[in-house]
C-alpha cells in the first residue's frame, strides 16, 4: 500500500509544478486525474520494485564462497543501481534501504576476502565505500533521488524551476550533481524565470546556487 505521505517520483513532481508560476503555464495545470495517473504509476513501479528485489536476494542466497568477482561485481552494480531507484520510490523505504545496504556490504566483504593480499584493489575497495557513503546520504533527499533516475521525470527545460523550487535541504543535496559547466546557464535560466515570476521566497534558492559557482 502506497504511503499517501510520502508520494513517489512521478507524483512528486507533479506536485512541485501545480499552481506554481515559476513553471510554464501548461505545466502548472495539474488536476486530480493527472494525479492519480501518477500515484498508479507510482504503485506500478514500487510493485515490480519489490519483484526485482526479491530476485536480487535470491540470487545473492545462491552465491558460492568461491564466487568469481566478476559475478560479484556485476551484483553489486545492480545493487546500486536498485538503491538508486528505491530512493525515488513511494511508501515506506528505509527497510529496503537496509536490506539493500547489508546485501551490499556482504558483496563487497566477499570482493574484499577475494582480493587479499591486492593493496590497489583495497585501497580501490575504500574509495568506493567512502564514494558509497555519499550517495547513500544524498539518496536521501527525495529531489537529487529524482534527479539521479536514468528515466528521471524532470526533464531539462523543468530543471531550473524545479531547483528554485526545492527546500533547501534538497537543493543543496542535488547541487552536488551538477559541475560549474551545467551549473552555470541553470543559475542564468533561474534568474531569468524569478525575474519573469516575481516569486521572492526562491531567491534564496537562486543564491544557493551562485554560491557554488567558482569566482569570476
Amino acid at each position: 500500500m502506497m504511503d499517501a505521505l510520502r508520494p513517489g517520483c512521478h507524483q512528486r513532481h507533479l506536485l512541485r509544478r501545480r499552481d506554481n508560476p515559476l513553471f510554464a503555464e501548461e505545466l502548472r495545470r495539474v488536476d486530480e486525474a493527472a494525479l492519480a495517473q501518477a500515484r498508479q504509476r507510482d504503485a506500478d513501479e514500487r510493485e515490480a520494485f519489490m519483484q526485482r528485489f526479491h530476485a536480487l536476494l535470491e540470487e545473492a542466497a545462491a552465491l558460492q564462497a568461491n564466487e568469481e568477482s566478476e559475478r560479484l561485481l556485476d551484483l553489486k552494480a545492480r545493487l546500486d543501481q536498485a538503491y538508486t531507484l528505491l530512493a525515488s520510490l513511494g511508501g515506506e523505504t528505509a527497510p529496503l534501504k537496509q536490506g539493500l545496504r547489508r546485501l551490499t556490504d556482504a558483496i563487497v566483504s566477499s570482493i574484499q576476502r577475494a582480493a587479499a593480499g591486492d593493496h590497489l584493489a583495497a585501497e580501490e575497495l575504500a574509495q568506493e565505500r567512502l564514494a558509497r557513503e555519499q550517495h547513500y546520504h544524498l539518496m536521501e533527499q527525495p529531489l537529487a533521488a529524482d534527479l539521479m533516475r536514468p528515466d528521471t521525470p524532470i526533464t531539462p527545460g523543468e530543471l531550473a524551476a524545479t531547483l528554485l523550487s526545492s527546500p533547501p535541504e534538497e537543493l543543496e543535496a542535488a547541487l552536488w550533481l551538477f559541475g560549474p559547466k551545467e551549473l552555470a546557464p541553470l543559475c542564468r535560466e533561474a534568474r531569468a524565470l524569478l525575474a519573469a515570476a516575481g516569486s521572492g521566497p526562491a531567491h534564496a534558492n537562486l543564491q544557493l546556487m551562485e554560491a557554488q559557482l567558482p569566482p569570476g
